[in-house]
């Protein structure tokens, strides 16, 4: 992507009559990133790409196009980590007849089970015991859709698969192997849809939408989003929570994604609808059976603050970290909690706002406090390294303390 990227980066600077300094300049950078993108260096970070298409008038996305792949210098130790959930999700065919499975009926209420604990242990953050049992629980629900050929049962089996499927894509967009996701995801989806359940379905299209964007495709995460709420809007009377949450849920993977192509616009608009829905919610709605998701207001707030670290508008987060009552831990008693990972990424933000604005003390206790409670999540966040790294360039010397979080980092100071 670097030779397109510089090539597009270029052509709509100078589309503006800007020169390098001048566009630098108004997108708050030295001169020196904008360099290095012209001259096609790897590793220019999402954010400086965001910051420079806000000035160029462009979605972000029309600075990035394909280029040819580069080579692998080193081998993916995940390739045999993962080796058999790869094998489980995408099993080998042949030109021969598939046997039907033999034994005894599957139990649905235990696969059911199976998938809310190893759904429990994502959240708690235990990555290890996900990787281990995942590969046995999509084997035995791919076993059930096999062996049921109609009727109930047929339709509890997929609905079951789903949200294996939908898990292990979550999963594995949080370590990063997106190609062995979107297999996942776009399974899960398809099984709900199949068993006739548009809300589970939804929710496989909320992941989708979470790995679009880790993967630089805004526009259709926003897309998909969007025609998903038509197909899963509530009813003005009498809808469930469930169907606000779902609702309220892809409204804010919209706005995130529009957010994040410079289209501030419609990312407010989404930021408004997702909050409506929290408002009709009242209280933070817990349902890991079913949706693997948790909304409320407390949640829609956390990640409205996202839209202003993406505008780099760091002072913004600060102040209504302190002025939003739906951020204050007082106030959660009649709101609900966020999920952890909701409130963890709200911490990771506070960590990027506080170095940003001059303040790295605060910073650093942010980033000490998830490596403590959430340590699997955390040193897979690349925005975590990026802050360690930009605390390290304000201080002379580093602490016992911080040098352990910059190792499970992986960041070297």
């Amino acid at each position: 992507m670097s030779d397109q990227l510089a090539n597009n980066l270029r052509r709509y600077r100078r589309a503006k009559g800007l020169s390098q300094e001048q566009l630098a300049h108004r997108a708050g950078l030295s001169v020196g990133p904008v360099r290095k993108v012209e001259q096609g260096h790897d590793g220019v970070r999402m954010e400086t790409l965001h910051a420079l298409a806000r000035v160029l008038g462009v979605k972000t996305s029309d600075l990035m196009a394909a280029g040819p792949p580069q080579p692998v210098r080193h081998d993916d130790p995940n390739s045999q980590n993962l080796r058999d959930l790869r094998i489980a999700l995408t099993p080998a065919f042949s030109l021969g007849p598939i046997s039907a499975p033999t034994g005894d009926e599957p139990d649905l209420r235990r696969l059911e089970r199976m998938a809310y604990d190893n759904s429990v242990l994502y959240f708690g953050d235990t990555y290890q015991s996900i990787a281990a049992d995942l590969p046995t629980l999509i084997r035995a629900t791919n076993d059930a859709v096999a062996y049921y050929d109609s009727g109930e049962e047929r339709r509890s089996a997929l609905v079951v698969r789903s949200r294996a499927l939908s898990l292990a894509g979550r999963y594995l967009t949080q370590i990063r192997q997106f190609d062995l996701a979107h297999v996942a995801t776009r399974g899960a989806i398809e099984d709900a849809k199949a068993a006739g359940d548009n809300l589970v379905a939804a929710s496989g299209v909320g992941t989708m939408c979470w790995l679009l964007m880790r993967t630089e495709r805004f526009d259709e995460a926003e897309d998909i989003a969007i025609a998903t709420m038509d197909v899963v809007e509530p009813k003005i009377m009498g809808a469930t929570a469930d169907e606000y949450s779902t609702w309220g849920g892809l409204a804010m993977e919209a706005a995130a994604a529009a957010a994040r192509n410079n289209r501030p616009k419609e990312a407010k608009a989404l930021r408004k609808a997702a909050g409506t829905a929290a408002k009709a919610v009242g209280r933070t709605h817990r349902n890991l059976l079913r949706h693997w998701s948790m909304f409320g207001p407390v949640t829609a707030t956390m990640k409205e603050l996202e839209d202003y670290m993406i505008a780099g508008d760091a002072q913004s987060v600060i102040r209504k970290s302190k002025e939003e009552p739906n951020l204050q831990e007082k106030h959660w008693k009649w709101l609900g909690e966020p999920s952890t990972n909701d409130g963890n990424r709200y911490r990771l933000d506070l960590a990027r706002a506080y170095v940003r604005t001059g303040d790295p003390t605060a910073a650093m206790e942010e980033l000490v406090q998830l490596d403590e409670i959430a340590p699997e999540w955390f040193r897979h966040q690349s925005s975590a390294a990026v802050t360690f790294e930009e605390i390290t360039k304000k201080r002379r010397t580093l602490t016992a303390e911080m040098r352990e979080v910059g190792a499970h980092l992986g960041v070297f100071a």
